[in-house]
């Protein structure tokens, strides 16, 4: 899934010479909002897999993002893109290093996903929050040619080269803020979950949801 302005900026940053004849994979392909998917096939690539934990819109592999390294293998892909993903898993370390890993020498990582201040949205979890800072650390190992803000909502976008030289970068002290906490932590605690904290903001997007679906259902009989 993806925004408009997610949309936009992968079109404009993903050119037709690094696309065509190339593999490309998607990292949480699902379509609900919108997808780059469209826009990336009409460069005409050798290949695209769009992956995601579920069957729907734009998914031709059922896979988690955290065995897509398993699943597919090492610099498997010259393009690897992961819209709104991101801050939906668990193991942000984990899956990052997959879409670092899968990613061929010279090939591109393209992705989108929300920063500080965005709501908390569960699709079917919602974890952390990514600011420019913590994307300039997190793909110090990379050459980032674009890393900008999402100018509609709060969110970071970020595309980057994989160098022929590539030697990972350690994250595992690396403290990321977590919505689960509202703060930054290296790792999120079962405690977390049974706070009032957390109680409040799933609460709080529940109501939201309830009235979204009524206020649909009401205006459709209409």
């Amino acid at each position: 899934m993806c925004n408009v302005t997610g949309i936009l900026f992968g079109a404009i940053n993903l050119s037709k010479d690094e696309i065509k004849g190339k593999k490309v994979l998607e990292v949480g392909s699902y379509d609900m909002s919108g997808s780059l998917r469209s826009y990336v096939e009409s460069l005409k690539p050798s290949e695209y897999i769009g992956i995601d934990i579920e069957e729907g819109p734009c998914v031709d592999v059922v896979c988690k993002a955290e065995d897509v390294l398993e699943k597919f293998g090492k610099e498997s892909f010259d393009v690897v893109i992961s819209t709104e993903l991101l801050e939906h898993v668990k193991d942000w370390r984990k899956v990052i290093s997959n879409l670092k890993n899968v990613c061929k020498p010279d090939g591109i990582i393209l992705l989108t996903t929300r920063s500080y201040g965005f709501n908390y949205h569960a699709f079917p979890y919602d974890y952390w929050r990514y600011e420019l800072a913590d994307m300039k650390e997190i793909f110090s190992d990379f050459e980032v040619s674009r890393l900008e803000k999402d100018v509609k909502e709060p969110g970071i976008f970020v595309k980057a080269k994989k160098p022929v030289d590539f030697k990972q970068n350690d994250l595992s002290d690396y403290e990321l803020y977590s919505i689960v906490s509202d703060k930054r932590v290296k790792e999120i605690k079962n405690d977390d979950f049974n706070s009032f904290y957390f109680w409040k903001i799933t609460t709080k997007a529940r109501m939201k949801k309830f009235f979204f679906n009524f206020g649909k259902k009401f205006y459709n009989k209409v």
